[in-house]
């Protein structure tokens, strides 16, 4: 099974560049079709909520898909494949705002084709014991997208969008092509193994990631940019930022064995008190290193709490159902996206109110989801 979530992790590093991609040039972009730039964030929320309406759908439908032909990968490359036209079409958009709009339309709609239905069809055929190692694997190629994100803004200053959006297209649709090949030779119908009871109740898990996926974003995307200013200067943030994500890969290490011995609950309520800890150290880190150690810590945080989250999501739908909550899943971390682009994006995070909020609100809300974690565990 290793291959196979080699391929899904590959699939999911891609994509997460193609949405930097995206983010880099939009502006740019709707420029060029004459929407306005107080626009820009709006269709990024927008993007996000699309998100996650689709993120849901897709999963029940996937798990219908699945019940009736058993095959995923031809449905996931024919999503791709759509989604690879829509993006490919938006640097193409010349000057009309419609063409502009309707592509990305299509492409935020289409796009969930490779966001919950690779990870259904990598739990499909993974050993309930092996859950937590795969997904460790799948979630480096997000963390991996993440890290380069910085990089990426320098790097691509200047250069035609067409040349990096053909570019990504290209390998993005050969990695699904090759992951659905790779899918062709396996057993259509893998052995049953008899259903595990869920590990917290299902309602306790949804809340407690949803405040969780808020506080992260909180945290990395409003408040660790400032936080290194007070230390480094503005030119150095590319190569700072990215340390929370070497914490996030370092937790990929020993999130298996964590859950091994733990199980998802504990993990997850585990993770989010280390976190808040964490991010309570970054708001009164006094020099440089103590915030780069407590930014490391809270992306191993964050990463145990990913790792736990999805094994948990994969151990609620089995089997036959990993889609709806894989799906629901992803949901939840796009409105926790579009709830931080919105705050932004109104002004609402400049405001005297939040910034006196701000810098206690990550850990507070950390704290908040693992009580809730801890009381929906089931014995």
């Amino acid at each position: 099974m290793t291959p196979l979530a080699a391929t899904v992790a590959l699939v999911q590093f891609l994509f997460g560049t193609t949405w930097t991609l995206y983010v880099i040039y939009l502006p740019q972009l709707a420029q060029a079709s004459g929407i306005g730039r107080e626009w820009v964030p709006w269709i990024l929320v927008a993007d996000q909520l699309v998100f996650a309406a689709m993120d849901v759908a897709t999963g029940f439908w996937i798990d219908r898909v699945r019940a009736a032909l058993g095959r995923l990968g031809p449905w996931i490359l024919a999503g791709t494949l759509v989604t690879s036209v829509a993006f490919l079409a938006l640097p193409f958009a010349g000057a009309s705002a419609g063409v502009l709009l309707a592509a990305i339309a299509v492409w935020a709609i289409t796009s969930s084709a490779l966001r919950s239905p690779p990870w259904a069809l990598l739990s499909r055929y993974a050993a309930t014991p092996s859950v937590p190692w795969l997904s460790a694997l799948v979630l480096a190629g997000t963390c991996v997208a993440s890290a380069i994100a910085p990089y990426l803004g320098i790097a691509l200053r200047g250069i035609d969008p067409r040349v990096p959006f053909v570019l990504s297209t290209l390998t993005l649709a050969a990695a699904v092509i090759v992951l659905a090949a790779a899918e062709r030779r396996l057993p259509p119908n893998p052995p049953a193994e008899p259903k595990a009871p869920p590990p917290l109740r299902g309602a306790a898990y949804f809340a407690g990631m949803l405040i969780l996926a808020l506080g992260f974003q909180v945290h990395f995307a409003l408040n660790s940019a400032p936080r290194y200013l007070h230390f480094a200067a503005r030119e150095q943030l590319p190569y700072l930022m990215p340390v929370f994500w070497v914490g996030f890969a370092i937790a990929m290490m020993v999130a298996g064995r964590i859950l091994a011995r733990w199980g998802a609950a504990e993990a997850l309520a585990i993770a989010a008190a280390l976190g808040a800890l964490a991010m309570l150290g970054a708001a009164l880190a006094p020099f440089l290193i103590w915030l780069l150690a407590t930014e490391l810590a809270a992306g191993a945080s964050w990463g145990l709490a990913s790792v736990a989250a999805y094994s948990a999501a994969v151990a609620f739908g089995r089997s036959g159902r990993e889609g709806r909550f894989l799906g629901s899943l992803f949901a939840l971390l796009a409105v926790a996206v579009a709830a931080r682009i919105a705050l932004a994006g109104s002004g609402a995070a400049q405001s005297y109110a939040f910034s006196v909020l701000q810098p206690w609100l990550p850990q507070t809300l950390w704290l908040c989801a693992g009580l809730v974690l801890l009381a929906g565990r089931l014995r």
